[in-house]
């Protein structure tokens, strides 16, 4: 049984889990997670690990805030004073909000997850919601599809 290389498509099972326990994505064997190795469809370590698998094979993977999702950046958590916002949106602490944010003279939408509402006060995080976080994945290769079929 051959081992994957780039371009190859994979079908994967796992459950990636923070340090401590919380569950933050699931994909189960009738449901897999479709992937083609080096479209950076998975982080950089994931596909590394991969790469050496064998179909069948199960390994568990820890990922680094560095080669996930990135640190937490405080110059992402931002205090927003906008009254209307706050009537339209009716924002809540933990709700995910799509806010408009300008860029290099090009507007467009980003999400953002709601920390503290304060009467006309919004105070946002545009971190991911990873960021920061080691991810450590229970993983299994279920099927490996190369350029010749399934193998």
């Amino acid at each position: 049984m051959s081992q994957p290389k780039n371009g190859d498509t994979v079908l994967l099972s796992f459950v990636g889990k923070l340090d401590n326990g919380e569950v933050f994505m699931t994909f189960e064997k009738d449901k897999p997670f479709r992937a083609i190795l080096g479209n950076s469809d998975l982080p950089p370590t994931l596909e590394q690990e991969i790469l050496k698998m064998k179909c069948g094979e199960t390994r568990k993977i820890r990922v680094s805030p560095d080669e996930g999702y990135g640190p937490r950046q405080k110059e992402l958590v931002q205090t927003i004073d906008n009254q209307r916002l706050v009537d339209s949106l009716r924002p809540k602490p933990g709700m995910i909000v799509s806010l408009k944010v300008e860029k290099d003279g090009v507007e467009q939408k980003v999400p953002a997850t709601v920390i503290a509402v304060e009467e006309s006060r919004v105070t946002v995080d545009y971190n991911h919601p990873l960021a920061g976080h080691n991810l450590t994945y229970d993983l299994t290769l279920l099927e490996l599809e190369k350029h010749g079929g399934l193998q």
